[in-house]
């Protein structure tokens, strides 16, 4: 069939991704090529020391979104989207969703972003002797009841933004092992919840005498394959304004940006890893075992069916760099000049190749907010220099994305030198690559290892979270998913590989310790800039 036609006979996989700074869906055939795109932009807001996103913008995001792609399907193929073969719903990993008995949001929706949760985590890593990261959502619900917040004795639900949106259209409190790994430590034999530390984590609570149980509040945990439930009428009414989305379709678990960005880069199996770098940047290297001790630097999650994952993620990634990006298109426009943001980009990007291999001197924190890595609870945004560094636009492109990465770096430099895990290889996707040869040339620095970015690279978690609703819709009897995406998604796809350069890698190392001294300032800007 040609594309027309297997959209029109519903062969399809639809994703959506509601990402920090787009939502994103993405229509695929089987074989995961890109049949047709949505978007809509969107920003959080800093509400009451909360970074957060109104529900009703969450909702009006999605059906945007959702329209974007019903109108791009019917402009290019000239017809209307009725059905696909399956969906599937991707979001901002971790964060907290709380809701009532009757559906109705008890809290504002915290995200990945919030680090208002130190005392909560520091008390649940010491009991678990396993690390739970601030941002986790069984940190978020910790905090909220040592905080005694009334809204928590109503608590029947509680979930990341991803699980939250498949219960919204599939009425089923279901959410993917990946995702689940963000919000409560998993056992990759059982893959379900640690069943040992939610024993451990009821104990801790039981004083507060609340009527429900940790588990009855978490949704049910799925692997990558399963059914996760199927759109509901009203469903599909909430998606469709048009009324044309027929009800019935099988939806995939629903994943966090972690799983889904694995998944689009072919990163599911033991032995692979791959970097994503946009808003936040995270490094994903899936284990052959469990790491020798804990790290608070280091997360433990898992793929999408369930195997061990070392994640280092970093809060900040480019949000910093977007924004000097944005002030030179003011100036531009102050010259009289209109550039489009994509000539931007690739211009002040290509530029910093012609900087000095350590930024000249330079340093930049772009700690939008606080970063969990090298435990600084508030974002302080600072570029500094001293009399004797090169202060030039090369080298101040180039400071800014080196840092993108620095926070990073220190977590996967955890995994290399202390725990000796090997990266041959690391697989990129996210905003940083779009302009080629930069982004990835710097990050083959950082990790000193090849780093490849697919020609997909660019469609990001949308486009991972629609191979993965594919994958349910059309595997074989006994496919693995590590079969599927290596024999039949990339068996044909192409992408470029950047091999670390020595003098870069030298210039990288330089810079980072640079990096590490100066978080001192960074800590002093918090006590000082109020």
């Amino acid at each position: 069939m040609n594309r027309k036609e297997l959209i029109k006979n519903g062969s399809t996989a639809l994703g959506i991704e509601l990402g920090s700074t787009r939502i994103k869906s993405v229509l695929v055939d089987y074989q995961g090529n890109v049949l047709a795109t949505g978007t809509y932009d969107w920003e959080n807001s800093f509400v009451n020391n909360i970074w957060t996103y109104g529900l009703e913008e969450i909702h009006e995001g999605l059906r945007q979104c959702y329209r974007s792609l019903r109108e791009k399907v019917e402009a290019d193929y000239g017809i209307t989207l009725r059905k696909t073969g399956a969906i599937g719903i991707s979001a901002m990993m971790h964060g907290y969703m709380a809701l009532d008995q009757g559906g109705n949001q008890l809290a504002p929706f915290q995200t990945w972003r919030n680090t208002n949760t130190q005392e909560a985590a520091d008390e649940l890593t010491e009991l678990f002797q396993f690390n739970i990261p601030l941002r986790w959502t069984v940190a978020h619900l910790y905090q909220r009841i040592l905080d005694q917040e009334p809204h928590v004795e109503k608590l029947d639900f509680v979930s990341t933004l991803s699980g939250y949106i498949h219960w919204k259209l599939t009425g089923r409190k279901v959410i993917g092992i990946g995702d689940a790994s963000g919000m409560f430590p998993i056992d990759s034999d059982t893959r379900d919840y640690d069943r040992k530390m939610m024993k451990q984590f009821n104990a801790l609570i039981e004083r507060y005498g609340y009527a429900w149980k940790t588990e009855e509040l978490f949704p049910q945990v799925l692997v990558a394959g399963e059914e996760a439930g199927r759109l509901t009428s009203e469903g599909a009414a909430f998606l469709d304004e048009t009324g044309n989305l027929e009800a019935g379709i099988p939806f995939c678990p629903p994943e966090g940006d972690a799983g889904t960005g694995m998944a689009a880069t072919n990163s599911v199996a033991p032995g692979t890893g791959n970097v994503s770098a946009g808003t936040s940047t995270f490094a994903m290297i899936v284990l052959e075992k469990q790491l020798s001790r804990l790290y608070r630097e280091i997360d433990m999650v898992t793929t999408p069916t369930g195997f061990p994952c070392a994640m280092s993620h970093a809060n900040n990634g480019t949000s910093d760099l977007n924004a000097w990006v944005n002030l030179f298109g003011e100036f531009a426009g102050l010259m009289g000049m209109q550039a489009k943001q994509s000539e931007l980009f690739e211009k002040l990007y290509t530029c910093s190749l012609k900087g000095e291999k350590d930024c000249g001197g330079l340093l930049a924190y772009g700690y939008y907010s606080g970063e969990n890595i090298t435990m600084i609870n508030e974002g302080r945004l600072a570029f500094l220099r001293t009399p004797e560094s090169r202060f030039n636009l090369a080298n101040f492109m180039r400071v800014h994305l080196y840092t993108s990465l620095g926070a990073v770096k220190l977590g996967l430099d955890i995994l290399t030198e202390k725990e000796k895990v090997k990266v041959e290889r690391i697989m990129g996707h996210g905003g940083l690559f779009k302009t080629k040869g930069v982004g990835q040339r710097y990050l083959a620095a950082a990790v000193n290892a090849p780093v490849t970015v697919m020609d997909t690279a660019s469609e990001g978690g949308a486009w991972g979270i629609a191979v993965l609703a594919a994958y349910l819709a059309d595997k074989k009897p006994g496919e693995t998913l590590e079969t599927y995406l290596e024999k039949r998604i990339f068996a044909k796809m192409t992408g470029e590989t950047c091999t670390p350069e020595k003098e870069d890698v030298e210039g990288f190392q330089t810079f980072m310790k640079r990096y590490e001294a100066g978080l001192a300032i960074e800590k002093s800007a918090i006590e000082n800039m109020k």
